[in-house]
């Protein structure tokens, strides 16, 4: 049996965090571990994919209950949980169906111990599969929202039977076997069991001659076109649902939901943070000295941003309202710029007599960061001294 995952710490938060903690510390997590920032990294990839396992289970509501109460084996395989009867992994109403001879479309087992499988089988739709589809996008895309076209595989109705699975032109017929009904009763000692038809497979009807197209299984492969909206302020994770996009369901059964999986690409100028924007500007030596006006791409559009005389590289400046715009949310992020003061290069020879003249005319005194750092330098040496001494005298 599988061992139980810890989907908790899994996120690194408590058993009794909040949805929007789980929130938070989901797009920490995946912003460090995505694919995109660790090109080739085995162990981000395989990070990245539990953290997006952890975060889909605990941010449904539902799912998170059924993991609170039975943990992740839950949700595979085998595992115990709700509709099932567990006994160290052995799932009892499997067991008796295999051991009955009951077949998976009767139902539960139990149903039919007490009499529920008498219910008519005639003509039961199946819903479809739901489907995953993993789309990449620009950034741009994903704080602004678009349109994409996509196309994915997909199984679909029969267009020759309608789904029915018989030739057209072919009848079906009232199955014999269980007169329609879709189950048998099955004696076995006292007990009296109904199971699914054999002939029939629990539709009650048997046809006469099947599609040849489908193979009497009213579906087909083929290929979906579908144009997606993606709404602004998405991010890696986020899931959209095209309800009825999924596999087409059997003798008619209406289809399953296609559920798109974002994957956002970096970008060159731009980070995210939840639903603030940070970018790295480079600015003139001289304007940071002297001070000055700049123009500060957003994503937006371009900004004025005002620095201050001497300001130094790295220093952070944030612009209000600037950040990403959520429909569903009052307000908006926040711009963030990071000073990085960029030294000019390629210089004429009359720019470097200008810059020597400079370097000849400012004192220590307009360089204090610098004094600083060899103030403390200066210290770790006499101290260091003073220890050597200390040694050679003991």
């Amino acid at each position: 049996m599988a061992a139980n995952k810890d989907f908790y710490a899994v996120l690194g938060v408590d058993r009794s965090a909040g949805p929007d903690e789980i929130k938070k510390a989901y797009r920490k997590l995946a912003v460090k571990y995505h694919p995109d920032k660790n090109p080739g990294d085995k162990a981000a990839e395989e990070r990245f994919k539990e953290i997006s396992e952890a975060y889909e289970i605990l941010s449904d509501p539902a799912k998170r209950q059924q993991y609170d109460r039975f943990g992740s084996q839950a949700f595979e395989s085998g595992g115990p949980g709700p509709g099932g009867f567990g006994f160290g992994g052995i799932d009892l109403e499997e067991a008796l169906r295999v051991f009955m001879g009951a077949t998976g479309e009767s139902g539960s087992i139990f149903d039919n111990f007490f009499g529920g499988g008498g219910r008519a089988r005639r003509n039961m739709a199946n819903r479809g599969s739901d489907l995953r589809f993993d789309l990449e996008i620009d950034f741009e895309e994903a704080v602004l929202g678009s349109m994409r076209d996509i196309e994915y595989p997909v199984m679909s109705e029969c267009p020759d039977c309608s789904g029915s699975g018989a030739q057209p032109g072919s009848k079906k017929h009232t199955c014999r076997q269980c007169g329609g009904s879709g189950a048998v009763a099955v004696s076995s000692g006292f007990f009296s069991v109904r199971q699914t038809c054999p002939a029939c497979s629990g539709t009650g009807e048997v046809i006469e001659k099947v599609c040849s197209a489908c193979r009497g299984s009213g579906r087909v492969q083929g290929r979906n076109k579908l144009t997606l909206k993606i709404p602004p302020g998405v991010e890696t994770g986020s899931r959209l649902r095209a309800a009825g996009k999924g596999e087409g369901g059997a003798r008619g059964g209406e289809a399953g939901d296609l559920y798109v999986v974002l994957h956002v690409r970096p970008h060159p100028v731009f980070q995210r943070q939840a639903d603030d924007i940070f970018c790295e500007v480079p600015i003139p030596y001289d304007v940071a000295a002297l001070g000055g006006e700049i123009q500060v791409p957003t994503i937006h559009g371009y900004a004025k941003l005002k620095i201050p005389a001497g300001t130094p590289s790295g220093k952070m400046f944030r612009i209000r309202g600037k950040g990403v715009d959520l429909p569903q949310q009052f307000g908006k992020g926040d711009h963030h710029v990071r000073i990085r003061i960029e030294v000019p290069r390629n210089l004429t020879g009359s720019q470097k007599k200008l810059v020597r003249q400079l370097g000849a005319e400012v004192m220590p005194d307009n360089y204090p960061e610098q004094r600083r750092f060899y103030s403390d330098a200066d210290e770790f040496f006499r101290r260091k001294e003073t220890l050597e001494t200390m040694k050679q005298q003991g």
